[in-house]
């Protein structure tokens, strides 16, 4: 009973061998293992530990890609310079900023864009990205009460008051017409505070296939790590102005602060949009921080055509950012819609496909120092009797079939001669096994 149990104890070593074998064969098949997909790069992250930024990145911003690297929007979009589609009329003088876009809102179709991946300081730009993050989610009618801290936000203020009463529909208007970080602060306390305003803007951007974009602040205020781009700004803002509840904020010409006894008397609030005399204009949302310099995000219709126009990282001189986008309005009302684009604006996140993992299948580039040191890319060309890891394949099967056989006779044997010494029986000797002999070898 032993020499069986030692036998079926071999025999199981030798299988379990095999099927180590053949997982290490199989893999270098091309298509037998599925090629695991390449890890995504950790998405960029906000560091509020970090100093306060107070100047614009030094050599530029670093550019913005999908999953796996892929250029959201089409590989047309894959450049810091500028683009420009085919047959469109020259572009206008005076567009300096250093990032912008201009596309058709109803198509999706990027007409120009220059570094349209760009993650730049979006400074109160990114306010748009607030109003679409709790437009929906926070009910119009929740009276919020100011606060010290209200009061003491740093950067442009409504003129919120400790103690005063503010609806929520009157602080979404306070956000965009007079980009009141107070007001953006007391919007977030009413969804659960800063971090989670944060998150849920940084979720809606991530929904939209807005991937250049981190949102550190609900205000735009500038802080370590916090981006957008030229492409992601218009994305947000065909959203705003395709939905009828936020269309109507951006639009807003004017609206009333309430007073508070003793310390305010209420006063009117109007927009800051320089743009808003332009023909067919549908609003527009002005930014500026110290690193951030000057941006500004708009859309106009002409004709039942809707254009959206994105100014990033630029100066008040020669023009100021509102200007140089009347001008990329006006010269991509003049481009043929028949032009298609360089590019299209996402619908959501759905439509950005990661860039396909390499296969073991793939041709190996010429193999340098290090290639050798860490082996070959691709498995070794097929012999005339076939694919050699199919050979090192049957090579292992062969062994266990004898190592089975020579077992079942070594058994046969010790019955035989019971009462004598074991003899190993002869003529049973396997072949070495696979591996060490007569497999092709992998190296260069």
């Amino acid at each position: 009973m032993r020499r069986r149990g030692g036998a079926r104890r071999v025999l199981l070593a030798a299988l379990v061998l095999l099927l180590a074998v053949l997982g290490a064969v199989l893999s270098t098949v091309p298509g037998a293992v599925p090629a695991a997909a390449a890890p995504d790069p950790p998405r960029p992250t906000v560091d509020p530990a970090a100093p306060t930024p107070t100047a614009p990145v030094p050599g530029g911003p670093p550019q913005g890609s999908g999953p796996g690297g892929v250029t959201v929007g089409g590989e047309g979009l894959d450049t810091r310079g500028t683009v420009v589609v085919e047959g469109a009329p020259p572009l206008p003088d005076g567009v300096v900023a250093a990032g912008w876009l201009v596309a058709d809102a109803g198509t999706g179709d990027v007409l120009a864009a220059r570094d349209p991946h760009g993650r730049y300081y979006p400074a109160s730009t990114l306010k748009t990205l607030t109003l679409l993050t709790l437009a929906h989610r926070l009910d119009p009618a929740l009276v919020v009460e100011g606060t010290t801290e209200d009061e003491q936000m740093e950067g442009s203020r409504v003129g919120m008051i400790a103690g005063g009463r503010y609806p929520v529909a009157l602080l979404f208007q306070a956000l965009v017409l007079q980009s009141g970080n107070d007001a953006a602060n007391a919007l977030a306390r009413a969804f659960g505070g800063t971090q989670a305003t944060v998150q849920a803007m940084n979720a809606t951007a991530l929904d939209m296939g807005a991937f250049d974009t981190v949102a550190g602040t609900p205000s735009g205020l500038d802080v370590a790590g916090q981006s957008s781009s030229p492409y992601d700004l218009a994305l947000f803002f065909r959203a705003l102005v395709a939905d009828p509840l936020t269309a109507a904020i951006l639009t807003t010409p004017t609206a009333e602060m309430p007073g508070v006894e003793g310390r305010a008397d209420p006063f009117q609030i109007q927009t800051q949009n320089p743009l808003a005399g332009y023909p067919g204009d549908l609003g527009g949302k002005t930014g500026f921080t110290d690193a951030a310099r000057h941006t500004f995000v708009t859309a106009a219709e002409r004709d039942g055509r809707r254009l959206v126009v994105s100014v990033m990282g630029t100066e008040n001189v020669p023009l100021r950012a509102a200007d140089q986008a009347a001008l990329l309005l006006d010269w991509g009302f003049a481009v043929p819609p028949s032009l298609g684009g360089v590019g299209t604006l996402v619908d959501s996140a759905a439509d950005v496909t990661p860039t396909a993992a390499p296969t073991t299948s793939a041709v190996p580039s010429p193999a340098g120092p290090a290639d050798v040191a860490a082996g070959p890319s691709a498995p070794p060309s097929p012999g005339p009797d076939g694919p050699p890891a199919l050979g090192a394949v049957a090579l292992g099967a062969a062994a266990v079939a004898v190592v089975a056989a020579t077992l079942i006779g070594r058994r046969r044997a010790v019955r035989r001669t019971r009462p004598g010494p074991e003899a190993p029986p002869p003529g049973r000797r396997g072949p070495p096994a696979a591996g060490t002999g007569g497999s092709p070898s992998t190296r260069p």
